[in-house]
C-alpha cells in the first residue's frame, strides 16, 4: 500500500511540474500580431529619462585635467489622449507634455534655461496606424522648431551662439514611439520567439553628431501576466553613419556652440554598441516599458592644428516606463 501511494505522488508532483512551462511553451510556440490599441478619450501616460555620462580625454600633453567627466540628463513626462479611434486605420492621439526637466553636473553646463525645458506644456495632435507607425507629425516638428528657436543667446553681437539643449533627447523619446513594432516587415503574419528584425534609432549627443543607430530587435519570449501577455523584445544597437535626412531637425541656422563641444572641431564616430529590451502588453496593445544602453566613441580635433585629438565616451541611456493612471 505504501508503495502505491509513493507511486500515485510522484505521478502526481510530475503532472504538477509539468503544467507550468505548459502555458508558457504555448505562448511561446506560435506567431502573435502585435498591434497599438486605443481606446476613445482614454488617456495613458509615460515618464521618459534621457541619461548620459560624458568623458572628455584629452590626451598627454593638454594643459588641464587630462579626463574631464560630465553628465546630463532630460525627465519628461507625457499624457497621451486619443481623440479619434480607427481600429483599421489612423487614430488621432493628442499629446500633451506634462512636465520636462533638465539635470546637469559636471564641467558641462548652460548659461541659460535649457530650452528642451520649453516642452513643458506644449500640445500637438499626431496620426498613428494600427501597427504603431506615425503619420501625421507636423505638430510635433513645429513644437521642436519653436524650442530650437529658443536654444539661441539674446545677445547676437559675437555671432548666433547656441547653448547646450537636450532638443534632441526630446526627439529620441516622442518620434520614435512604437518603433518596434512599426518596423515589424510583415505584421499581419506575426512574429514568434526568436525572430528578427531591424530599423534605425536616433542617436541623441552632447554635441552635433551626424549618426544613428542600426537596431536589431528579437521577439525573446511571451511571458503571462494577468494585465495581459507580455512580449519580451530584446534589442541591439550599432553603428549608422550619417542618420536619416527625413528626421527633424531643430535648428538649421549656422551658429557656433558654446563650451567644449563648441571649442572641439572634427568629430568622427567611431564606435557605438548597445543593447536593450521592451516589453509590451500584447493583449492591452501598448508598450509597459522600455530601457535602452549604449556606448558612442568619438574623436574630435582641436582648432589652429594644435595636434590634439580628444578622445569622447558617452554612455546613454533612454528609459520609458508606463505610469499608473491617477486616481
Amino acid at each position: 500500500m505504501n508503495s502505491v501511494r509513493i507511486l500515485l505522488a510522484v505521478a502526481v508532483v510530475g503532472i504538477l511540474s509539468s503544467c507550468a512551462p505548459t502555458q508558457k511553451s504555448a505562448l511561446s510556440s506560435r506567431k502573435v500580431r502585435l498591434t497599438v490599441d486605443f481606446q476613445q478619450n482614454q488617456s495613458f501616460r509615460y515618464k521618459f529619462i534621457s541619461s548620459r555620462d560624458v568623458a572628455v580625454d584629452w590626451g598627454r600633453g593638454a594643459g588641464k585635467a587630462k579626463i574631464d567627466k560630465s553628465s546630463e540628463s532630460l525627465e519628461l513626462v507625457v499624457l497621451y489622449t486619443p481623440v479619434e479611434v480607427d481600429p483599421y486605420g489612423l487614430t488621432t492621439i493628442k499629446a500633451s507634455c506634462e512636465s520636462a526637466k533638465v539635470a546637469r553636473a559636471g564641467s558641462r553646463q548652460a548659461g541659460q534655461r535649457d530650452a528642451a525645458e520649453s516642452f513643458a506644456g506644449k500640445t500637438w495632435i499626431f496620426t498613428v496606424d494600427p501597427t504603431g507607425k506615425m503619420e501625421d507629425r507636423s505638430q510635433l516638428y513645429d513644437c521642436i522648431r519653436q524650442a530650437g528657436r529658443q536654444t539661441f543667446r539674446a545677445d547676437r553681437s559675437q555671432g548666433l551662439v547656441k547653448e547646450p539643449d537636450m532638443i534632441y533627447d526630446f526627439i529620441a523619446t516622442q518620434w520614435f514611439l512604437w518603433d518596434s513594432i512599426s518596423s515589424i516587415s510583415e505584421p499581419v503574419a506575426g512574429v514568434g520567439v526568436g525572430d528578427q528584425w531591424r530599423s534605425r534609432l536616433f542617436v541623441p549627443a552632447p554635441m552635433i553628431l551626424f549618426a544613428a543607430r542600426d537596431v536589431n530587435y528579437r521577439l525573446e519570449e511571451i511571458r503571462p501576466d494577468p494585465n495581459g501577455r507580455i512580449a519580451v523584445i530584446g534589442s541591439s544597437y550599432s553603428l549608422l553613419h550619417p542618420s536619416p535626412s527625413e528626421w527633424p531637425v531643430p535648428y538649421t541656422e549656422i551658429f557656433q556652440m558654446s563650451g567644449t563641444f563648441g571649442f572641439l572641431r572634427g568629430y568622427k564616430t567611431l564606435d557605438l554598441q548597445g543593447q536593450g529590451q521592451e516589453l509590451f502588453n500584447i493583449d492591452a496593445g501598448r508598450t509597459e516599458k522600455y530601457n535602452q544602453k549604449y556606448t558612442i566613441h568619438v574623436q574630435a580635433s582641436l582648432p589652429m592644428g594644435l595636434g590634439l585629438n580628444p578622445q569622447i565616451t558617452i554612455d546613454q541611456t533612454l528609459t520609458m516606463e508606463l505610469l499608473a493612471p491617477p486616481k
